[in-house]
């Protein structure tokens, strides 16, 4: 990646516009060319978000009336999705069709169940696939004491974990120039990269940067310029780090009170659902991902865990194309 500058002004509340309605729980935003938004929704699939504001839903079943509920998404060069799974106690990676068809795509590694599934991106050559945890329920794991959430990745040699022993693995992206997955491990509060192998073999982990009270990593994503946005699930963070590391706050909208009480029960091994389960924040209701889209990449549309809508901003730096850009 290129030098990332510093000093991109701040994101004022009062910036802040708001499309789409009737979301449930779009934890993963994507943006194409075509003006299109993709975000994940818990009645079972993808809900598209067209330019207009018109909207239509992808969803499907899973056998045995299990619900799906996808976290992370990946849009494909033929228009279908995957999905990771975030079920109750068991998760997988799915593919799913514009007309409704759902088929597994990735159960299992080396013969045992995938855990409830976070995220899912896909470079051209490969899948990559984040598990956060095997505790179950994954509450358990809201801890600076647990690191056993993996990475995994699919290519022409099949399914294999890649690097485990991460503190809640959240979102993983490779770097524009695909020398590098980076990936946020939320509870570690921190964002690690590895260096990525011919063999897709990932190797010389790196803390890239620490956060600090109140952030918990969840999202990311690329600009222009070589730096890296971070969404902070819990304190409605947005937080552009540099490639030395260094870290600007671009937008907040967080109670100080909410964000005391979290840090406080994580600091005591505590954290539970409720500090997650509330939105603390004026207008953003717990904000997860990121996505550059729009004219020039100069919008950041914002996925979050509890609004039926996604925000967005006009951002003083443009992002970097994603590899579904096109599609």
């Amino acid at each position: 990646m290129e030098s990332a500058a510093g000093n991109a002004p701040r994101i004022a509340l009062s910036a802040l516009r708001f499309t789409g309605s009737g979301l449930k729980r779009p934890e993963c935003v994507l943006a194409t060319a075509g003006g299109a938004l993709y975000t994940a929704d818990w009645r079972g699939g993808v809900a598209q978000t067209r330019s207009d504001g018109s909207q239509q839903l992808f969803s499907a079943s899973l056998p045995a009336g299990r619900p799906l509920r996808p976290n992370g998404i990946a849009l494909r060069a033929d228009g279908s999705f995957l999905l990771a799974d975030l079920g109750d106690t068991q998760g997988g990676i799915f593919h799913l069709q514009r007309d409704g068809t759902v088929t597994s795509f990735l159960a299992a590694i080396d013969g045992v169940p995938l855990p409830p599934s976070n995220y899912v991106v896909e470079d051209g050559k490969r899948t990559w696939l984040t598990v956060s945890t095997r505790h179950q329920p994954r509450a358990l794991a809201y801890r600076s004491d647990i690191a056993d959430g993996f990475v995994a990745v699919v290519d022409e040699r099949g399914a294999r974990i890649v690097a485990d022993g991460l503190g809640y693995t959240n979102e993983a992206l490779p770097s524009p120039d695909g020398r590098w997955l980076y990936v946020n491990e939320t509870f570690s509060r921190r964002l690690t990269r590895f260096r990525i192998g011919a063999d897709a073999s990932l190797s010389g982990r790196e803390t890239v940067t620490t956060f600090g009270h109140g952030t918990y990593p969840d999202g990311m994503t690329f600009d222009a310029e070589g730096g890296i946005w971070i969404t902070s699930i819990v304190s409605n963070r947005v937080i552009r780090v540099l490639t030395d590391g260094s870290q600007e706050l671009m937008l907040e909208d967080c109670d100080a009170a909410h964000v005391e009480n979290a840090e406080q029960a994580f600091l005591s091994g505590t954290m539970g659902r409720p500090h997650l389960d509330h939105a603390g924040g004026r207008l953003l209701k717990n904000i997860s991902s990121l996505a550059f889209g729009g004219p020039g990449l100069r919008t950041a549309y914002l996925g979050c865990l509890l609004d039926e809508r996604i925000a967005y901003f006009d951002a003083p730096v443009a992002g970097h194309p994603p590899y579904h850009w096109n599609f």
